[in-house]
C-alpha cells in the first residue's frame, strides 16, 4: 500500500518526526489513498470531507447527496475558491512498511522514524484533481452550518483546518 503526504513545498527530501497540536509523541504522518483527495487543497484551507458508508441513513444520502450521483463530497467556503483555482500542492508518496494506523475514519497513518519519500509529484489543477477522483465539489459561504449538520449525521466525515472557517474565531 502507498501513502502520501502533501505540502506546497516542493523539495522535501525526507519528513522527520515531529510533534504538533498537543501530541505528546513526534510523529511523521501521511494518508491512504482513499482520502488522499481531501488534501488536492491549500494547507490551510477548512474543509469539510463527506462520504457515505453502512452506517449512513437513506435520510442522510438524500440530505447530502439528493441530487448528486457522488456519494463522496469536498466543502470549502468561497473565500477560499481564488486560491484553490490558482493553487497547487506537491504529492509525496512513501510505502508504508514503517506506517501504523492512526484512524481508519480518516485514513491517517503515523511513523515514528525518519521517513524518505520514493516519489513525488506536483499537482496544478486542485479542483480537476478532486473532480477526477468523483468527487463533489461545493463552494459555500460558511462551513459552520454544515458543520452542524453534519456533527448530527450518519454521514462519515473529516473536517480539516476548520479553526480557519469564516466565523469560527
Amino acid at each position: 500500500m502507498k501513502l502520501f503526504h502533501f505540502s506546497e513545498e516542493s523539495n522535501i527530501p525526507y519528513f522527520e518526526p515531529r510533534t504538533i497540536y498537543n501530541q505528546t509523541e513526534a510523529q511523521v504522518w501521511a494518508i491512504d489513498g482513499y482520502h488522499a483527495p481531501h488534501y488536492y487543497l491549500p494547507r490551510e484551507c477548512p474543509r469539510i470531507c463527506l462520504w457515505t458508508n453502512e452506517e449512513t441513513s437513506e435520510k442522510d444520502i438524500a440530505d447530502f447527496f439528493g441530487m448528486s450521483t457522488s456519494r463522496r463530497m469536498v466543502a470549502i467556503e468561497s473565500r477560499w475558491y481564488e486560491r484553490l483555482s490558482a493553487g497547487r500542492i506537491y504529492r509525496y508518496t512513501f510505502e508504508s512498511d514503517c506506517f501504523r494506523e492512526q484512524d481508519v475514519n480518516a485514513g491517517y497513518y503515523v511513523s515514528n522514524q525518519k521517513v524518505v519519500p520514493f516519489a513525488v509529484e506536483r499537482v496544478d489543477n486542485l479542483f480537476a484533481a478532486i473532480l477526477n477522483e468523483g468527487i463533489e465539489i461545493r463552494v459555500i459561504p460558511s462551513l459552520l452550518p454544515m458543520r452542524d449538520k453534519v456533527l448530527e449525521s450518519t454521514i462519515a466525515f473529516s473536517m480539516i483546518r476548520m479553526r480557519n472557517a469564516q466565523g469560527n474565531g
